[in-house]
């Protein structure tokens, strides 16, 4: 029997744009949410697709058809957007940051995996896809009101690739290793 790895798909955002977020959230961060669980900034990446425990010979298959979604999309220019929360204000568990995507890449390029993977037996996500950064989870629910804004708006990055992922679990938290990228159509 094969191992199993626990997969997904995501892309990244810049140094200089996680940055520029973790000065942004920093009072937050100290004043509103101490008891947060706060993601590293190393950690925070946009799922496109979460793939779960997936034998490891099947990396290949999904691979190929990552390179065909990858082939079918043009890079865009995105920028960090608004504060929000999962599932909802009265019970939030997760902090999170949206993304600026006015070419509509990131749901197109989530709607185009979801197609390709489900053809050959991953699971549909149960959820809308929401593009966002992970910032924070909360142990217990917390209800959150009106966000402070974030200050100056960041400066615009480009998006041309997505990669495959590896999650590694411990106590410490995950670790992510890339297993292969994907370059967007030239």
């Amino acid at each position: 029997m094969s191992e199993r790895l626990r997969l997904f798909l995501a892309a990244s955002v810049p140094e200089e744009q996680l940055r520029w977020l973790g000065d942004a959230v920093r009072e937050l961060r100290e004043d509103l949410w101490p008891e947060a669980r706060w993601i590293p900034a190393s950690a925070q990446h946009v799922t496109l697709k979460f793939l779960g425990a997936t034998p490891e010979e099947r990396t290949a298959e999904v691979a190929a058809r990552c390179r065909a979604v990858a082939a079918a999309h043009r890079p865009a220019e995105l920028r960090l957007g608004e504060l929000g929360v999962f599932p909802r204000p009265g019970a939030a568990r997760v902090l999170w940051v949206g993304l600026e995507d006015p070419d509509g890449l990131l749901p197109a390029l989530a709607a185009a995996l979801q197609d390709s993977l489900e053809a050959v037996g991953f699971p549909p996500e149960s959820r809308p896809y929401t593009p966002h950064l992970t910032l924070a989870r909360f142990r217990s629910p917390v209800r959150v009101g009106a966000f402070p804004p974030l200050g100056p708006r960041p400066p615009v990055f480009r998006v041309s690739s997505f990669a495959l992922w590896r999650s590694l679990l411990s106590p410490r938290g995950a670790r992510y290793v890339c297993l292969e990228r994907f370059d967007l159509a030239p």
